[in-house]
């Protein structure tokens, strides 16, 4: 995939850009109540995290009875992958879960974000569980919290088996949606004993648009808007029937949410007119997802946009997608778009990002660390919701190794501690973040990019599988130790 491709900006590559929106009613003011904290730091008890998923580290694709996933066959597409690698091994944590759980001990975290391979547990997606691949979540679990740390579990992270995609077009058909629910139901039954928090669906709006709209991610599809918009309800639809089914076969106290790379938007300059314009920016361009979520309705400037593209459903689709969630997890990489007011259309006018805006050595990864002030702080507001959590943030750097065999990457503790800094100020501010996972504990395999992005605290040699721990490991570790951003 070319950097110029933002992995996040997919509103606007989705054809959902809201310039010429109609404008919508006022929101409610959300004013949410402080969480008692730390003199000068983040809240008390304040969850501080780190996060992968399973393709990307667990290797072991042939292992143990697990089935084919989408992306065990699109990474062996010629020309997909950009440096022609798999996840085959990736960081092999499906045997070095132990030792990787150790490196999570030693930052000092309290939560671990991890997801469950589908085709671990159901090789064909339904049907037979296959109990070796429960077996090794139960371990992982088991590990976790015998070292004090939380299991947060994510159902979904792009891995969807290979025999539903063959047989009903994965996504495209409501029956995924209610095979996913049972899969929900059956993974809830299992490990919600020991685990308290879960994902649904992590970033429908990449997988749903680079899978099945321009063909980047897996499946690999190119399929007109009309069905790209279905497909990203279906995604809902699969949210809402998750979430149901955990509320019927998890643990008392279960807790459940959504994952979502939201379409950033941030007033270009902080004046009312212009926080207003992007209020209403960030509510209509989520409107295709989150915003359907946590209100059960299409806006209708959602449905005037898509026209004869719009989704087809049903009032029981919407109180299904509607199910009362516990907390909204907010995956906030980059500003998507810097938004000022407008007297035409919706209100809101987004302005062209210059080609010389900062970034990481990814083109996509702008540096704007006022997203995770202004995102958190907007969505609580919109949805009124009292529980966000930063379910992803982090940044790829250059990581070179020096003679001393040292990672000194000062580029990616300065990312961090700037948008720590906006995150703190957030919470100082009562804005319900409660907590933050970082993206990721290690290098790993990253989608399309193969093994040349590295996103991770730890470095790995995926020759030898060795992790060292970059600088960045030492200054995350203060700042949870601090509870505090200036570390």
């Amino acid at each position: 995939m070319p950097d110029e491709v933002s992995r996040r900006q997919f509103a606007k590559l989705a054809g959902l850009s809201a310039a010429g929106m109609a404008s919508p009613a006022s929101s409610v003011e959300a004013k949410p109540a402080a969480a008692p904290r730390d003199s000068g730091g983040f809240p008390q008890n304040f969850v501080w995290g780190t996060a992968t998923s399973s393709y990307q580290v667990e290797g072991a694709v042939n292992e143990d009875g697990r089935g084919a996933s989408i992306w065990d066959k699109f990474v062996r597409i010629p020309g997909k992958i950009e440096d022609g690698t798999t996840g085959d091994h990736a960081n092999e944590h499906y045997h070095r879960y132990k030792e990787d759980i150790a490196l999570v001990r030693e930052l000092g975290c309290k939560a671990y974000r991890f997801s469950v391979a589908w085709p671990r547990v159901f090789p064909d997606g339904d049907g037979k569980p296959n109990p070796k691949g429960l077996d090794f979540y139960n371990r992982l679990v088991d590990e976790l919290l015998k070292n004090g740390i939380e299991p947060w579990l994510t159902l979904y992270h792009w891995d969807l088996p290979q025999s539903l995609q063959d047989r009903f077009g994965g996504w495209r058909s409501t029956e995924t949606c209610k095979i996913f629910g049972d899969y929900a139901a059956y993974v809830a039954e299992h490990l919600t004993d020991r685990v308290k928090n879960v994902f649904t669906l992590n970033e429908s709006g990449r997988f749903v648009y680079f899978g099945y709209g321009i063909g980047i991610d897996a499946p690999g599809l190119t399929l007109p808007q009309a069905e790209v918009n279905q497909i990203r309800h279906n995604s809902a639809l699969a949210h809402g029937l998750a979430v149901q089914a955990l509320r019927a076969h998890g643990r008392r106290g279960t807790r459940v949410g959504p994952a979502e790379n939201i379409d950033a938007c941030i007033p270009a300059i902080d004046t009312p007119e212009n926080v207003r314009a992007a209020e209403i920016a960030l509510r209509e361009l989520n409107a295709g997802y989150l915003n359907v979520i946590m209100t059960g309705r299409y806006t209708d400037a959602f449905l005037k946009y898509a026209g004869a593209d719009a989704p087809k459903y049903t009032e029981a689709d919407l109180k299904i997608i509607s199910s009362p969630v516990d907390f909204v997890g907010l995956n906030i990489y980059s500003p998507q778009h810097y938004i000022v007011a407008s007297d035409q259309g919706a209100g809101f006018m987004p302005l062209p990002i210059p080609k010389s805006f900062p970034h990481m050595n990814s083109d996509w990864l702008r540096v704007g660390p006022e997203t995770i002030y202004w995102v958190p702080k907007l969505a609580a507001k919109i949805w009124k919701t009292n529980a966000i959590y930063i379910s992803e943030n982090g940044a790829s750097g250059d990581d070179q190794v020096t003679q001393d065999g040292k990672i000194y990457d000062t580029d990616r503790i300065m990312y961090l501690r700037n948008y720590l800094a906006q995150l703190q100020r957030a919470t100082t501010e009562g804005v319900p973040v409660r907590g933050y996972f970082l993206w990721s504990l290690m290098d790993n395999f990253e989608w399309v990019y193969g093994l040349n992005k590295r996103f991770g605290l730890y470095h790995v040699n995926f020759d030898t599988q060795v992790r060292t721990p970059k600088l960045s490991a030492s200054f995350y570790r203060n700042v949870i130790a601090k509870n505090a951003a200036g570390a």
